[in-house]
Protein backbone atom coordinates (compact mmCIF):
# COMPACT_ATOMS: atom_id res chain seq x y z
CA UNK A 1 0.00 0.00 0.00
CA UNK A 2 1.39 3.55 -0.88
CA UNK A 3 2.86 5.42 1.90
CA UNK A 4 0.73 8.44 0.65
CA UNK A 5 -2.65 7.42 1.40
CA UNK A 6 -4.53 9.57 4.15
CA UNK A 7 -4.91 8.42 7.62
CA UNK A 8 -8.05 8.11 7.84
CA UNK A 9 -8.42 5.86 5.11
CA UNK A 10 -6.29 3.54 6.94
CA UNK A 11 -7.48 5.23 9.09
CA UNK A 12 -10.21 3.06 12.48
CA UNK A 13 -13.44 3.31 12.42
CA UNK A 14 -14.41 1.69 15.25
CA UNK A 15 -14.87 -1.42 14.10
CA UNK A 16 -18.78 -2.35 14.60
CA UNK A 17 -19.00 -4.97 17.50
CA UNK A 18 -19.14 -8.30 16.91
CA UNK A 19 -22.35 -9.55 17.16
CA UNK A 20 -22.26 -12.97 18.31
CA UNK A 21 -19.47 -12.84 21.30
CA UNK A 22 -18.79 -15.99 23.27
CA UNK A 23 -21.50 -17.07 25.09
CA UNK A 24 -24.00 -14.16 23.82
CA UNK A 25 -26.82 -14.80 21.96
CA UNK A 26 -26.36 -12.66 18.43
CA UNK A 27 -28.53 -9.61 18.02
CA UNK A 28 -32.78 -10.17 17.50
CA UNK A 29 -32.31 -13.87 18.32
CA UNK A 30 -34.74 -15.34 20.70
CA UNK A 31 -33.98 -17.67 23.22
CA UNK A 32 -35.65 -20.59 21.47
CA UNK A 33 -32.43 -19.87 18.57
CA UNK A 34 -35.13 -17.86 16.18
CA UNK A 35 -34.53 -14.20 15.71
CA UNK A 36 -37.05 -12.24 16.64
CA UNK A 37 -38.87 -9.46 14.59
CA UNK A 38 -36.72 -5.97 14.19
CA UNK A 39 -37.76 -3.02 12.60
CA UNK A 40 -35.94 -2.56 9.01
CA UNK A 41 -33.16 -0.55 10.51
CA UNK A 42 -32.05 -2.29 13.42
CA UNK A 43 -32.46 -5.78 11.37
CA UNK A 44 -30.00 -3.80 8.90
CA UNK A 45 -27.29 -2.63 11.44
CA UNK A 46 -27.14 -5.93 12.54
CA UNK A 47 -26.57 -7.93 9.21
CA UNK A 48 -23.61 -5.29 8.63
CA UNK A 49 -21.73 -5.86 12.39
CA UNK A 50 -22.30 -9.23 11.80
CA UNK A 51 -21.38 -9.69 8.52
CA UNK A 52 -17.58 -6.96 8.85
CA UNK A 53 -15.80 -9.89 11.13
CA UNK A 54 -16.64 -12.45 8.18
CA UNK A 55 -15.06 -9.68 5.17
CA UNK A 56 -12.21 -9.13 7.29
CA UNK A 57 -11.49 -13.13 7.85
CA UNK A 58 -13.02 -14.22 4.16
CA UNK A 59 -12.71 -10.77 1.87
CA UNK A 60 -15.77 -11.42 -0.11
CA UNK A 61 -16.10 -15.20 -0.68
CA UNK A 62 -17.85 -14.90 2.41
CA UNK A 63 -21.33 -16.25 2.01
CA UNK A 64 -24.75 -15.37 2.67
CA UNK A 65 -24.98 -18.76 4.96
CA UNK A 66 -22.27 -17.55 6.93
CA UNK A 67 -23.97 -14.37 7.52
CA UNK A 68 -26.90 -15.95 8.16
CA UNK A 69 -25.30 -17.69 10.84
CA UNK A 70 -23.14 -15.43 12.51
CA UNK A 71 -26.67 -12.62 12.57
CA UNK A 72 -28.69 -15.57 14.02
CA UNK A 73 -31.65 -15.00 11.32
CA UNK A 74 -32.55 -17.16 8.03
CA UNK A 75 -30.49 -16.99 4.45
CA UNK A 76 -33.73 -15.07 3.05
CA UNK A 77 -33.88 -12.43 6.46
CA UNK A 78 -31.17 -10.99 4.13
CA UNK A 79 -32.39 -10.63 1.36
CA UNK A 80 -35.50 -9.45 2.59
CA UNK A 81 -33.05 -6.12 4.21
CA UNK A 82 -30.15 -5.99 1.16
CA UNK A 83 -31.43 -7.08 -2.62
CA UNK A 84 -28.28 -9.01 -3.14
CA UNK A 85 -24.77 -10.11 -1.30
CA UNK A 86 -22.70 -7.91 -2.57
CA UNK A 87 -24.64 -4.87 -1.87
CA UNK A 88 -24.59 -6.25 2.11
CA UNK A 89 -20.71 -6.27 1.80
CA UNK A 90 -19.98 -2.72 0.74
CA UNK A 91 -22.88 -1.52 3.26
CA UNK A 92 -20.58 -3.40 6.06
CA UNK A 93 -17.10 -2.11 4.22
CA UNK A 94 -18.89 1.43 4.14
CA UNK A 95 -19.07 0.98 7.81
CA UNK A 96 -15.17 0.27 8.43
CA UNK A 97 -14.35 3.38 6.51
CA UNK A 98 -16.62 5.28 8.38
CA UNK A 99 -14.81 8.23 10.78
CA UNK A 100 -17.14 9.10 12.72
CA UNK A 101 -16.88 6.64 16.00
CA UNK A 102 -13.18 7.28 15.89
CA UNK A 103 -13.65 10.90 15.98
CA UNK A 104 -16.24 10.56 18.54
CA UNK A 105 -14.00 8.12 20.92
CA UNK A 106 -10.91 10.97 20.32
CA UNK A 107 -13.36 14.05 21.69
CA UNK A 108 -14.15 11.55 25.04
CA UNK A 109 -10.19 11.50 25.97
CA UNK A 110 -9.85 13.07 29.04
CA UNK A 111 -8.14 15.65 28.77
CA UNK A 112 -7.56 16.65 32.58
CA UNK A 113 -5.32 13.02 32.16
CA UNK A 114 -1.64 13.19 32.19
CA UNK A 115 -0.15 14.19 29.10
CA UNK A 116 1.50 10.78 28.10
CA UNK A 117 -1.37 8.63 29.17
CA UNK A 118 -4.04 11.26 27.39
CA UNK A 119 -1.85 10.64 24.11
CA UNK A 120 -1.45 6.96 24.80
CA UNK A 121 -5.35 6.30 24.73
CA UNK A 122 -5.68 8.38 21.62
CA UNK A 123 -2.43 7.05 19.38
CA UNK A 124 -4.31 3.55 20.65
CA UNK A 125 -7.59 4.86 19.17
CA UNK A 126 -6.43 5.98 15.98
CA UNK A 127 -3.55 3.25 15.88
CA UNK A 128 -6.47 -0.19 16.09
CA UNK A 129 -8.60 1.53 13.16
CA UNK A 130 -5.91 2.11 11.26
CA UNK A 131 -4.73 -1.76 11.99
CA UNK A 132 -8.21 -3.03 11.40
CA UNK A 133 -8.80 -0.94 7.96
CA UNK A 134 -5.52 -2.10 6.73
CA UNK A 135 -5.94 -5.82 7.26
CA UNK A 136 -9.08 -5.40 5.82
CA UNK A 137 -7.94 -3.48 2.50
CA UNK A 138 -5.06 -6.56 2.10
CA UNK A 139 -7.94 -8.79 2.64
CA UNK A 140 -9.70 -7.55 -0.21
CA UNK A 141 -6.08 -6.94 -2.33
CA UNK A 142 -6.82 -3.74 -2.26
CA UNK A 143 -5.11 -0.81 -1.96
CA UNK A 144 -7.29 2.37 -2.27
CA UNK A 145 -11.18 2.62 -1.92
CA UNK A 146 -13.25 -0.11 -3.81
CA UNK A 147 -14.35 1.60 -6.88
CA UNK A 148 -17.88 1.11 -6.06
CA UNK A 149 -17.77 3.26 -2.99
CA UNK A 150 -17.00 7.19 -4.14
CA UNK A 151 -14.17 8.64 -2.09
CA UNK A 152 -15.41 12.33 -1.62
CA UNK A 153 -11.91 14.49 -1.17
CA UNK A 154 -13.46 17.09 0.54
CA UNK A 155 -14.72 14.98 3.00
CA UNK A 156 -11.46 13.32 3.79
CA UNK A 157 -9.83 16.40 3.79
CA UNK A 158 -12.08 17.71 6.83
CA UNK A 159 -12.11 14.53 8.82
CA UNK A 160 -8.12 14.71 8.12
CA UNK A 161 -8.63 17.92 9.76
CA UNK A 162 -11.02 16.59 12.51
CA UNK A 163 -9.03 13.96 13.70
CA UNK A 164 -5.84 16.66 13.83
CA UNK A 165 -7.84 19.06 15.91
CA UNK A 166 -8.58 16.35 18.28
CA UNK A 167 -5.25 15.55 18.74
CA UNK A 168 -4.51 19.38 19.37
CA UNK A 169 -7.30 19.52 21.88
CA UNK A 170 -5.64 16.91 23.84
CA UNK A 171 -1.90 18.80 23.95
CA UNK A 172 -3.07 22.27 24.03
CA UNK A 173 -3.22 21.71 28.23
CA UNK A 174 0.52 21.28 28.13
CA UNK A 175 1.33 23.99 25.24
CA UNK A 176 4.03 25.65 27.64
CA UNK A 177 5.89 22.13 28.22
CA UNK A 178 6.89 21.28 23.96
CA UNK A 179 9.22 22.53 22.44
CA UNK A 180 7.03 22.30 19.20
CA UNK A 181 3.75 24.21 18.24
CA UNK A 182 0.70 22.19 19.53
CA UNK A 183 -0.14 21.54 16.05
CA UNK A 184 3.02 20.51 14.57
CA UNK A 185 2.75 17.96 18.16
CA UNK A 186 -0.33 16.82 16.90
CA UNK A 187 1.14 16.24 13.15
CA UNK A 188 4.13 14.35 13.96
CA UNK A 189 2.02 11.92 16.55
CA UNK A 190 -0.51 11.14 13.64
CA UNK A 191 2.62 10.67 11.49
CA UNK A 192 4.03 8.05 14.03
CA UNK A 193 1.15 6.34 14.48
CA UNK A 194 0.89 6.03 10.44
CA UNK A 195 4.56 5.01 9.88
CA UNK A 196 4.09 2.68 13.43
CA UNK A 197 1.34 0.80 12.60
CA UNK A 198 1.50 0.06 8.83
CA UNK A 199 2.06 -3.78 8.49
CA UNK A 200 4.53 -2.78 5.05
CA UNK A 201 6.53 -0.50 7.46
CA UNK A 202 6.88 -2.63 10.51
CA UNK A 203 7.59 -6.03 9.19
CA UNK A 204 5.14 -7.36 11.58
CA UNK A 205 6.36 -5.60 14.73
CA UNK A 206 3.56 -2.39 14.59
CA UNK A 207 5.23 -0.52 17.17
CA UNK A 208 2.83 -0.03 20.17
CA UNK A 209 0.81 3.34 21.86
CA UNK A 210 3.49 3.33 24.21
CA UNK A 211 6.61 3.67 22.32
CA UNK A 212 4.65 5.78 19.38
CA UNK A 213 4.06 8.58 22.77
CA UNK A 214 7.43 7.94 24.12
CA UNK A 215 9.29 8.75 20.86
CA UNK A 216 7.42 11.91 20.47
CA UNK A 217 7.84 12.69 24.03
CA UNK A 218 11.07 11.33 25.14
CA UNK A 219 13.11 10.54 21.69
CA UNK A 220 15.49 7.98 21.98
CA UNK A 221 18.61 9.48 23.50
CA UNK A 222 19.41 8.72 27.11
CA UNK A 223 18.68 11.76 29.73
CA UNK A 224 21.21 12.24 32.28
Amino acid sequence: MASTTSDTWPAASTQPPSPAAAGDEPPGRRGSGRARPLPREERRAALIAATLPLVAKHGTKVTTRQIAKAAGVAEGTIFRVFPEKESLIQEAIRAALDPAPLLDDLNRVDVTLPLRDRLIRAAGLLQNRMTRVVNLLIVLRLQQPPQDIAVDRAAVRTTNNQIQEAFVRLLEPDREHLRYPVEEAARLLRLLIFSGAHPMNTEGNPLTAEQIVSVLLDGVRRHH
